[in-house]
């Protein structure tokens, strides 16, 4: 009898688990939706074009900035 109720509770244990597994996996999948939304919703924005317009001008200035030079010079004395 004692072996009935332990048994019954380990798997009311293991039900358990996978229910709050399954609705982690839920919570994260909604996350992950939102924030790409989010992503979206910020890269039609003008800030979103802005700041895409800053990062490839950076590119592009770092990308000139040293034709023709090393990067690191060493000087002997």
């Amino acid at each position: 009898m004692g072996c009935f109720f332990s048994c019954f509770d380990g798997g009311n244990k293991e039900q358990r688990k996978e229910q709050d597994r399954l609705a982690s996996a839920e919570a994260r999948a909604k996350a992950a939706e939102a924030a790409q939304k989010r992503q979206e919703q910020f890269e039609q924005s003008a800030a979103g074009r802005a700041a895409r317009a800053q990062v490839q001008a950076a590119a592009k200035q770092s990308a000139n900035s040293n034709k023709g030079e090393p990067v690191l010079k060493v000087f002997i004395t």
